[in-house]
């Protein structure tokens, strides 16, 4: 894979997970890489390592800036930041639910429009948003987090709309539920941790978590140059759970 050769990445929530797997796929694959992290401190060369909060606008426009002048450029932005949530729409208060529409949302959007003046000036634009199987399917115990992934899911159409004639391709992926540090502290706090790792594993008709390599392989194939009659989709990477219906398994 070179399709990034000589092309410069940028990555939100690149410390870990992931951001992480995308950041180290792209590089990998010849591009120059930074990340944007609230603690890029696991973040290891050739990464380059930049310290914001995607919900400080002027932190995140500084810091894109600099990344962007660091790279000498930007041609592909990795909006993969966010956070969790879990319960009923009885469960959150308004303070949560502003914090995560305020991360999981509106991160993606203060990123964007701090990356898109550079990425205007690029002949590969592309923006991919890291959304979720919770925009388009009812998950129990997900309504804060469903709401801002399917923000995010027609955020991406949207985007997609306003910069196509820019030059800007806009996609997002939708992983099922993946092998990642939050999944695993979500494990770790139930009463049965084995237990709640199958159900979660049950749910998707592979039969297994998704991956984050293979979600930042999905993240790489929409951001190629390969992919430039690619805007405005979402790609699952879910085992099957949004498409497929199996049959049980019976003895």
């Amino acid at each position: 894979m070179s399709d990034f050769e000589g092309l410069r990445a940028l990555v939100t929530g690149g410390a870990s997970g992931i951001g992480l797997a995308t950041a180290e796929l792209l590089a990998a694959a010849g591009a120059r890489v930074a990340v944007l992290d609230l603690d890029p401190s696991p973040v290891r060369p050739p990464l380059l390592a930049f310290r914001a909060d995607v919900t400080d606008d002027s932190a995140v426009r500084a810091a894109v800036d600099t990344a962007a002048d660091t790279l000498g450029g930007l041609d592909v932005l990795i909006n993969n930041a966010g956070v969790g949530a879990q319960g009923t729409v009885e469960d959150n208060d308004d303070t949560e639910w502003h914090r995560v529409l305020d991360v999981n949302v509106l991160g993606m959007v203060r990123a964007s429009r701090a990356a898109l003046p550079h990425l205007r000036r690029s002949s590969h634009a592309a923006i991919v948003n890291t959304c979720s199987i919770a925009a388009t399917a009812g998950l129990p115990q997900r309504a804060l987090y469903s709401a801002t992934k399917g923000a995010v899911q027609a955020l991406t159409l949207a985007m997609a709309a306003d910069h196509l004639r820019e030059g800007v391709r806009v996609n997002c992926v939708n992983p099922g539920t993946a092998d990642t540090p939050w999944i695993g502290r979500l494990l770790a706090r139930a009463p049965d941790p084995a237990a709640e790792r199958a159900a979660l594993e049950a749910r998707q008709p592979a039969g297994r978590l998704v991956s984050a390599a293979e979600v930042a392989g999905a993240i790489a194939y929409l951001a190629s140059p390969s992919s430039g009659a690619t805007t405005g989709t979402a790609l699952a990477v879910d085992g099957g759970m949004q498409g497929l219906r199996l049959r049980p398994v019976t003895g």
